[in-house]
């Protein structure tokens, strides 16, 4: 996501670099090129106007004209700027009432469906809440087959009435369910309508009013641009929402949507999808945004990953086995689990600063791993729990079970054995990640 903007920044901003002191002149042609830079991210015009008006105001109005680093100087404006253009502070989410009741607005294939098993899955694993699914959309085929299938992989009830084709009577006969049934977050998902449908727009205003939600989201696709700016205005009009979601985030090399939304509608961004895996939302942080705009990575996001990925008790337990030196490969390939809980590993890597750019044209498999699980699969119950019985006949046949040759078996043996006798001076693992780091890097 952002690119294309992040290249064009990065070049806009180099016209300071080696400049003495930021002047009027070399300000007004940095900002030139950023303001042309933001309408080629499909940004508002207003809005990149106000922005690089703003930025010049503060570069040459703070006492910033004999800073020794001016280029240094601007990155940081620009970034400040950045950050308060999409909401500044991370918006929360109002999960008040018992129960919680979030309503999902927003146009036809937009994402609304996916987005809501996102976010049961979401609260559900990270709050300990009790969601219900509510299928209001009546009209779309097979919508609510898709909620279905989605509730029963996230482990979710879904709440339908066959038959019944009214939105505003499912949705409050939903939450009358879940209060019955002592569910404590209801999301309903609705039809997408168009702002220009008058007859949906009243129906949508109904359900709203039936249910009294804590929450009402506006989800939209970010790879549509400025329709998605100008769309998000005509619902708010009408529906007065707390917040928006942009769906497809990884998709759009541009981000115009997710810089313009904010001070066209007045409304915060809440969540951001960036994938089709259920676990690909994430809340929205306006600061760690501006960070990856401008290339500097997101540890704070990365970390944040990890910790929800990895579990404490487990964690303790392996830190006595490493303590021992008793490691072994059953505890390695739940290490690799943990990783591929926190996500896309291309996404990931982009958050490490100065990483992004280094690999924005190679192509990390998310499979990187699958190679070092067939191998380890491929191994008895004994031989996992006790590699040393590892001998090379056992090796010839690991490699005919997962495929793999015998060279791959032998480097990833050995490469176990040297990241296992230095684990055993580790007393802790507060970072798989850097553990990890030397087998995937060794297989080709």
């Amino acid at each position: 996501m952002f690119e294309n903007l992040s290249e064009r920044l990065e070049r806009s901003l180099k016209i300071l670099k080696g400049q003495g002191k930021i002047t009027e002149i070399n300000v007004a042609e940095t900002l030139k090129d950023v303001r042309r830079a933001l309408l080629d991210a499909d940004v508002n015009y207003k809005v990149a106007k106000q922005f690089t008006d703003t930025v010049k105001a503060k570069a040459i109005g703070q006492n910033v004209l004999t800073a020794v680093k001016p280029g240094e100087m601007m990155v940081k404006i620009v970034h400040d700027e950045l950050a308060a253009l999409m909401g500044s502070e991370t918006a929360q989410v109002n999960l008040s009432g018992n129960p919680t009741v979030i309503l999902m607005s927003g146009l036809q294939g937009s994402g609304k469906t996916t987005f809501s098993g996102k976010l049961a899955r979401k609260y559900k694993s990270e709050k300990a809440r009790r969601p219900l699914l509510v299928a209001g959309d009546v009209y779309r085929p097979a919508a609510i087959d898709q909620l279905k299938v989605l509730g029963e992989q996230i482990g979710v009830p879904v709440y339908t009435e066959d038959g019944n084709k009214n939105p505003v009577e499912i949705a409050r006969n939903g939450i009358k369910y879940a209060k019955a049934n002592n569910l404590d977050l209801v999301i309903v998902d609705t039809a997408g309508r168009l702002a220009v449908d008058e007859q949906m727009m009243d129906e949508i205003e109904a359900i709203k009013k039936a249910v009294n939600p804590q929450e009402t989201l506006f989800v939209v696709d970010a790879m549509t641009g400025q329709d998605a700016v100008n769309t998000a205005k005509e619902f708010n009009d009408r529906l007065d929402f707390d917040g928006v979601v942009l769906t497809k985030l990884d998709g759009d090399t541009r981000g115009g949507a997710a810089l313009s939304i904010r001070t066209v509608v007045t409304k915060p961004i809440k969540f951001v999808g960036t994938g089709e895996k259920l676990d690909a939302i994430d809340l929205f942080h306006p600061s760690r945004m501006a960070d990856r705009i401008l290339g500097m990575g997101d540890i704070v996001s990365l970390v944040e990953k990890a910790q929800n990925a990895y579990d404490e008790e487990e964690a303790r337990k392996l830190s006595r086995k490493i303590a021992k030196n008793q490691f072994d490969f059953n505890d390695f390939l739940g290490q690799i689990q943990q990783i591929k809980k926190m996500g896309n590993l291309k996404d990931l890597a982009s958050m490490i600063p100065g990483v992004g750019k280094a690999i924005k044209d190679i192509d990390i498999d998310d499979n990187a791993f699958k190679g070092i699980e067939a191998i380890i699969q491929s191994m008895t119950k004994e031989e996992r729990a006790n590699p040393q019985i590892i001998n090379q006949s056992r090796r010839q046949r690991i490699a005919r079970g997962s495929g793999t040759t015998l060279v791959e078996v032998n480097r990833m043996i050995k490469q176990f054995d040297q990241m296992r006798k230095m684990m055993k001076t580790v007393t802790s693992m507060k970072n798989p990640m850097k553990m990890m780091k030397g087998m995937r890097g060794g297989r080709r």
